[in-house]
């Protein structure tokens, strides 16, 4: 049987085991680099490898093999380490565009707000609303100016490339670069994901549109319960724009 080389102690050498301290004690608690989790000795607290990386774990269908079982407190830990991967590389691409920086990570942070009350999965949801206007940097060089069909259009590669660097399994990256590749664009059968970062994306662009020039409350409401896809999307929308 073929082992993750990372897991497999035949490739480790003397930085496998180190020492962490508690976050609850302070006190020094030892960590092998395959251990997902440890109690302190001192105070009972349990807390996540900090040195492990958890970005694999976070999508891939044979986790709770390789790690065991994870507590919820501790599964939504690893799935913000891949979020917070993405949301770096983002930034990374972006270098010194504040401006679509912002809009991104305010895009994640409505789909956040958002999935905590609709089931969907939370790595292809957060990925592709940190990645929603990945396409942007392109769009400006290529057509001087950036339309929702060029997000549609050259944001996948963007978004592919990316997760790709990251070692994203196939099909999220596939499934992060549909939503992308025709946000839009919605059909009667989009997945809850799709929807989410729809309505997501769409609450930050009415809020840019708002602030450049006042929407009539008439307005806002008819596009909020027209054009939005989750009711905890138009909730939402209705608490930032209705004011």
């Amino acid at each position: 049987m073929i082992r993750c080389p990372g897991q497999d102690t035949g490739f480790w050498d003397l930085t496998a085991i180190y020492e962490v301290t508690c976050p609850k004690c302070n006190k020094t608690v030892e960590f092998f680099k395959d251990d997902p989790v440890r109690t302190c000795k001192h105070c009972g607290h349990e807390f996540v490898n900090p040195k492990m990386d958890f970005g694999c774990a976070a999508y891939c269908k044979y986790a709770d093999q390789c790690l065991g079982e994870l507590s919820p407190d501790l599964l939504a830990q690893r799935e913000d380490l891949f979020k917070d991967r993405v949301a770096i590389e983002m930034k990374r691409y972006f270098s010194k565009d504040f401006k679509e920086i912002s809009h991104a990570m305010l895009v994640g942070r409505y789909a956040g707000e958002i999935i905590k009350e609709e089931r969907a999965n939370p790595p292809v949801v957060l990925s592709a609303a940190y990645l929603q206007n990945i396409g942007a940097r392109e769009a400006g060089r290529k057509f001087g100016r950036v339309e929702p069909h060029h997000l549609e259009t050259e944001g996948p590669d963007a978004a592919r490339g990316i997760l790709s660097k990251l070692g994203a399994k196939e099909e999220l990256v596939d499934e992060v670069c549909d939503i992308l590749g025709r946000q839009y664009h919605p059909k009667n059968d989009d997945s809850l994901s799709f929807r989410i970062v729809h309505d997501a994306a769409l609450l930050v662009d009415l809020e840019e549109k708002r602030k450049a020039e006042p929407f009539a409350q008439e307005t806002l409401e008819r596009v909020i319960g027209e054009h939005f896809l989750t009711e905890t999307g138009k909730k939402l929308a209705r608490k930032n724009l209705l004011k």
